[in-house]
């Protein structure tokens, strides 16, 4: 008779990283990279509209800007380099910058979404961590700018890149900076010392798809979670060794969405392949990821789902764009929103409010609630493409436009 360890003993599942301080946002989706904000206090009254504080021109991309203390970190590309920079939070003045040439072609499919970089920066430690849509991997002092190290992985891979250029967001963990590199056919999840740039593992089982990994603890193990090009995967954290894989393709290879954790669930999606979990189970040596639940009613494309309480929150790609309220134990629908919402919808939620940015610019404030839809106010943020995560700070958000950072007040 096959044994399946205890849930409460052995397969808990608790999503973990950098510490931060309740402002701070230092990495993708936030602290935890779960898009959860931390220390929001709602205004007693939204106003009608947003005042914006400051918009400085900032160049290309769709690197979601980070924040850490009173400073906010951008990776964007101005003309043919691509430029890190740290502006003051208050002010949006440049602290410091620096700069690299980097050629890209792109994709004919993909120029709408420009040359910039799409991965998020992390900051741990008192250093910064970018990856360029080339994969030009760089480690900054985080108050002065220096650069302490940087990777090029030209001469490593045949290509350093996916198809649409390079969108996973690293995660620094236990003084490891991890990253998928590489391109179509032949990559490596591969682990750097975070203050050297040591290789410390490599894992090259599988090249590298768009999204960003999460590390969750399973058993007493500490596993990296992400989906590749072909497969979704969990590797051990400290040594870098396949423990499980489930197959996972989606048209183009399009592998996007961030894994989320819940209980002892492990939730995934992607492009027509709807919402399911998992639960870890462990049989002698062998990790299993038995499937506990599958809703073929919404499925996502590029969101990454947000989780409050019990419930899950997202954007399906079905019906031209639809917001959905799941129950995270049971996968059973609670509510979808109409249809023709748009391409993308970026989440982060804060209390009890949802903060959606949509790719054409409008921000909808709503009630996270399993009753249905029920939106607040609807502002608009920007007049061009937003693919980049906001990030609340205080009362106020932070905006990343095609080729600008602006600061909303929230009050």
């Amino acid at each position: 008779m096959k044994r399946q360890l205890s849930t409460a003993s052995i397969i808990a599942l608790v999503l973990l990283a950098p510490s931060a301080r309740a402002q701070d946002w230092p990495q993708w989706r936030g602290p935890n990279r779960d898009g959860i904000v931390t220390g929001f206090a709602e205004p007693k009254a939204w106003p009608e509209q947003l005042k914006q504080q400051w918009k400085v021109p900032v160049g290309a991309g769709h690197s979601s800007p980070v924040v850490v203390g009173r400073r906010v970190y951008l990776h964007s590309r101005q003309g043919e380099r691509e430029v890190v920079t740290g502006f003051d939070l208050a002010t949006g003045k440049t602290v410091w910058q620096d700069g690299y040439p980097v050629a890209y072609q792109m994709n004919p499919a993909a120029t709408g979404h420009g040359k910039g970089p799409k991965s998020t920066a992390v900051a741990a430690d008192g250093k910064l961590y970018t990856l360029g849509i080339t994969e030009v991997l760089s480690c900054y002092d985080l108050a002065t700018g220096k650069l302490r190290w940087r990777k090029d992985f030209g001469k490593q891979f045949k290509q350093t890149s996916p198809d649409f250029g390079t969108s996973m967001s690293p995660v620094v963990d236990r003084g490891l900076l991890i990253a998928h590199l590489g391109g179509p056919g032949q990559g490596a999840l591969t682990a750097f010392d975070a203050g050297t740039g040591e290789v410390k593992w490599s894992w090259t089982g599988d090249g590298p798809a768009y999204a960003s990994p999460i590390v969750v603890e399973a058993g007493g193990v500490r596993q990296v979670v992400t989906q590749s090009q072909q497969h979704i995967i969990g590797v051990s954290a400290e040594r870098g060794e396949l423990l499980w894989k489930l197959p996972f393709t989606t048209a183009y290879v399009q592998n996007i969405v961030t894994p989320l954790a819940y209980k002892d669930l492990l939730i995934f999606s992607g492009l027509d392949k709807g919402t399911f979990a998992v639960r870890l189970a462990k049989r002698g040596a062998e990790w299993v990821p038995e499937p506990v639940w599958e809703n073929k009613e919404v499925s996502m494309y590029m969101n990454s789902p947000v989780l409050s309480g019990d419930l899950i929150f997202g954007m399906s790609h079905r019906n031209k764009g639809q917001f959905f309220c799941l129950d995270a134990g049971t996968g059973k629908t609670r509510w979808t929103s109409d249809g023709r919402q748009g391409e993308n919808a970026a989440m982060v939620l804060a209390g009890g409010v949802l903060f959606l940015l949509k790719d054409d610019g409008n921000l909808i404030v709503a009630r996270a609630t399993a009753k249905g839809p029920e939106p607040i106010r609807v502002y608009q943020v920007a007049d061009s493409p937003t693919w980049a995560h906001p990030a609340v700070v205080g009362d106020g958000i932070l905006v990343k436009d095609a080729n600008t950072l602006a600061l909303w007040s929230l009050n």
